[in-house]
């Protein structure tokens, strides 16, 4: 399956097989990760680690990530994740954002984690199955792109994105609503931010536009990420 059909039928999975993939498996994975694309100017790391890395585990892989403590950095783990996570249900595996699980022994630049594995638990059939806010609060424009973009997860299901289109551009920004606003302000509606571009930009290359760059903006107030394309 294309990332771009994933979109619309991924889920987040809670209940895993713990018998670890083979290193095949976990090696095409690795390489995926590897070249993903990250938003202009981060370098965030990213780690594949088992359970034994894990507290409380409850699934036989994590990836972790690793970055800098600032908005562009969480948005730029966001972005490069959820390929990740749309690549993982892409070929039939599980996986879960998980915002407060920790590893054993975290390192100081420590983000996030994304759980992985085999899993009985089916994908999604029905677009009903998605529980969204409605395409007018969310977005200037009705497409494929902004419909792609809707379905996006995020920390308790916050939704904390307004995407503005125009002419070669879509921006992807930050719009915190009700209590998830003061919850979520820092670090994972950040994140969230990523995971929506990613999508945007997924769903950009399906209708044959080519992406010319994908960058965080910042005046020290507002946040958006920007995506220009042809």
């Amino acid at each position: 399956m294309e990332l771009y059909d994933t979109i619309f039928t991924r889920r987040s999975v809670r209940k895993y097989d713990m018998t670890p993939l083979d290193g095949a498996a976990l090696a095409e994975i690795r390489a995926f990760l590897d070249t993903t694309t990250q938003l202009t100017g981060q370098n965030a790391r990213f780690e594949i680690v088992g359970a034994d890395r894990i507290k409380n585990a409850a699934a036989p892989h994590y990836i972790l990530a690793y970055c800098a403590a600032n908005d562009s950095a969480y948005a730029n783990v966001g972005y490069v994740l959820q390929n990740a996570d749309l690549h993982l249900q892409s070929l039939g595996f599980g996986s879960l954002w998980l915002g407060s699980a920790k590893p054993s022994e975290p390192e100081a630049d420590y983000c996030i984690m994304l759980a992985f594995g085999k899993t009985d638990v089916p994908p999604r059939r029905d677009l009903r199955d998605f529980k969204r806010l409605p395409i007018g609060d969310i977005s200037n424009a009705d497409d494929a792109i902004a419909q792609a973009a809707r379905l996006a997860p995020s920390a308790m299901n916050s939704q904390p994105w307004f995407f503005d289109f125009s002419d070669g551009n879509v921006s992807v920004n930050y719009a915190g609503r009700g209590v998830s606003k003061l919850l979520l302000r820092k670090k994972l509606s950040k994140i969230d931010l990523g995971i929506a571009t990613r999508h945007v930009e997924v769903a950009l290359l399906h209708e044959g536009r080519t992406v010319l760059a994908v960058t965080p903006k910042t005046d020290g107030r507002d946040f958006a990420v920007e995506v220009t394309y042809q």
